[in-house]
């Protein structure tokens, strides 16, 4: 059957005794990356995890100016959820991330980048994912790092 007003034919699905039956609307759900891995409590054990490597690494370390990283954890943690799909509490509370321009006062360079994904990658580590999202996941931190480099050296 075609959709009305799309001129697409509605998907079907295959059942266990051979006959092909219509999807109908609303029946196809999809989840994002976020629910896949485990909604907030998953983000916030990746963003936890990456901060306690960050307290002990003096190099890193000096690149958050805050005394307690509580808020720099958290504006993280929001930030990873939205952008995988989770609640936009962080443009809600802070606007578009512009994330290379709120990383634009601090020298980071290549150092600075891989400390970062060394503290990074442990955290995933922590997390246990299935490899294809965590494939997916350990590919946006890599890129995100490469595009937060700003100094050379």
């Amino acid at each position: 059957m075609v959709r009305p007003g799309t001129g697409r034919r509605a998907p079907r699905r295959v059942c266990d005794d051979g006959e092909v039956n219509e999807i109908q609307r609303g029946e196809l759900q999809q989840q994002t990356f976020y629910e896949l891995v485990g909604g907030e409590e998953t983000f916030r054990r990746l963003v936890h995890r990456f901060y306690q490597g960050v307290a002990d690494d003096p190099d890193l370390r000096a690149l958050y100016p805050e005394e307690d990283l509580g808020p720099a954890e958290e504006r993280l943690t929001l930030f990873l959820m939205q952008y995988w799909g989770g609640p936009r509490t962080y443009s809600d509370e802070r606007g578009h991330p512009r994330l290379r321009m709120r990383h634009a006062p601090f020298t980071v360079n290549r150092a600075a980048h891989d400390a970062w994904l060394r503290h990074m990658r442990d955290a995933v580590d922590d997390l246990a994912l299935p490899p294809e999202q965590e494939h997916q996941l350990w590919d946006y931190l890599v890129y995100a790092a490469a595009s937060m480099v700003n100094t050379p050296g």
